[in-house]
């Protein structure tokens, strides 16, 4: 994309946020001869695929990880070890699946926290009520 205009690249952009907008609208989708390349482009990245794009420059710096960033990662390498996801499943569902706006909104290990409750649920280890309700109950411990 480094040879892209300007005006290449905010298209890309429209018709990447027509496809991954913060509320999804359901829409048909195109016949073979509708695709043009820019829909096709679009259709093909995910959020994380930011590979050649355009952004401001960024200073990173070292940080030690937080108490609940490491017992996050505990605990999905026990749900792995346990046999409840995969690896390649887990990153495909917190970096892939979850759209440009969750992507680019929750910190690193939000999106590991996110997936494991979204894996939890879809596979029937919890019910979605039992899940809300230890939300509850460890919030209310440290209020």
């Amino acid at each position: 994309m480094s040879s892209s205009t300007r005006e290449e690249i905010l298209r890309h952009l429209d018709a990447v946020g027509q496809l991954q907008p913060a509320l999804h609208k359901p829409t048909q989708a195109p016949a073979p001869t509708e695709i043009d390349h820019t829909l096709y482009r679009a259709y093909t990245r995910s959020a994380h695929d930011v590979g050649g794009e355009y952004d401001v420059p960024i200073e990173y710096h070292e940080k030690e990880e937080e108490i609940w960033e490491l017992n996050t990662f505990a605990t999905c390498e026990c749900l792995a070890w346990r046999g409840v996801w995969s690896a390649e499943e887990r990153r495909r569902r917190q970096n892939v699946d979850v759209g440009q706006t969750q992507y680019l909104g929750l910190p690193y290990y939000g999106r590991w926290l996110m997936t494991a409750a979204l894996i939890m649920v879809d596979k029937q280890y919890v019910t979605l009520s039992e899940l809300s309700d230890k939300i509850e109950e460890v919030k209310n411990r440290h209020v």
